[in-house]
């Protein structure tokens, strides 16, 4: 894929869910502003993964936020990606971690962080928590505005 026209396997096609994670194709595009760091944030109300044990359900709210150096996310291939999981088992803190570092493979971002704010199961919500580092000095890092899960009180 070159710069000025990037050969998208997704982005303008009919696209299905992919079977798996692994099978999933993340796509980038070249970052329009290299060198000026800003924040970009994808947030997954409805994530949904499977258990590894009973095959249950399971349910998040993410919040992925990178500091791009040379290549953005597409943002539908994201959306297959997070999709992937629908049929995937892995526990909470897998999903959350593997997020985060197939995106770093594929974008090699300045900065990254995810949180994966997970509702209860057996009675206990877990949240899972990652980033590649302390974010950039002087960047503006909004809080993740996710309350901690406080059930029906």
């Amino acid at each position: 894929m070159s710069a000025e026209t990037p050969d998208f396997q997704l982005l303008g096609k009919a696209s299905s869910l992919p079977e798996s994670p692994e099978a999933a194709v993340l796509e980038r595009i070249p970052n329009p502003h290299p060198g000026t760091p800003y924040v970009v944030r994808f947030v997954c109300p409805e994530f949904t993964s499977l258990c590894p044990v009973t095959g249950q359900p399971d349910f998040a709210h993410l919040v992925i936020d990178y500091v791009p150096a040379d290549w953005l996310v597409e943002s539908k291939a994201l959306k297959l990606f997070l999709g992937s999981f629908r049929n995937h088992g892995a526990f909470h803190e897998a999903c959350t971690v593997e997020i985060a570092k197939r995106l770093v493979d594929v974008l090699a971002p300045a900065w990254l962080r995810i949180g994966g704010y997970w509702y209860p199961r057996g009675g206990i919500p877990i949240d899972v928590f990652y980033q590649t580092g302390a974010p950039p000095d002087g960047l503006w890092l909004p809080d993740q505005g996710v309350p901690p899960y406080r059930g029906r009180g």
